[in-house]
């Protein structure tokens, strides 16, 4: 594992057979290289963001960049945390992507998860193949 001194943090909306059950991408990139360095999926609570700190603290990360979302400020520092649109560009950007090539993440489509579990395998061997290369 690598040090990462800045990462930028959002989640991402979907949903599982109908738009009132919500399922909710949580992840972090590298805020120099774009790249991913983790990520959960659950529902919008803070326990969820909890998960994914956790798999962030062996980067070492210094400064965290992330939207206005309360569970960010609930839970990161004063010192380490900068919120504001101008640091979240990048990962802006991956919802964009993941929207675009997984189109059960798209907002009005016709494809989508029937099952909690589908909808995670489904984003969990997206993230793996194409943004950790690793085998599926």
């Amino acid at each position: 594992m690598h040090q990462v001194d800045e990462s930028e943090l959002d989640e991402m909306w979907s949903f599982v057979k109908r738009k009132e059950q919500q399922r909710w991408l949580w992840h972090a990139i590298d805020h120099q290289k774009g790249t991913v360095l983790a990520y959960v999926c659950g529902t919008h609570e803070d326990e969820v963001f909890l998960q994914l700190q956790t798999l962030l603290r062996p980067f070492g990360i210094s400064r965290f960049y992330t939207d206005h979302a309360g569970v960010y400020e609930r839970h990161l520092s004063l010192e380490t945390h900068a919120v504001g649109k101008q640091h979240t560009q990048r990962i802006e950007c991956k919802h964009l992507t993941l929207r675009t090539r997984i189109k059960r993440l798209a907002r009005k489509t016709i494809r989508f998860s029937k099952s909690i579990m589908m909808h995670d395998i489904v984003l969990g061997l997206f993230m793996n193949r194409y943004e950790f290369a690793l085998p599926i």
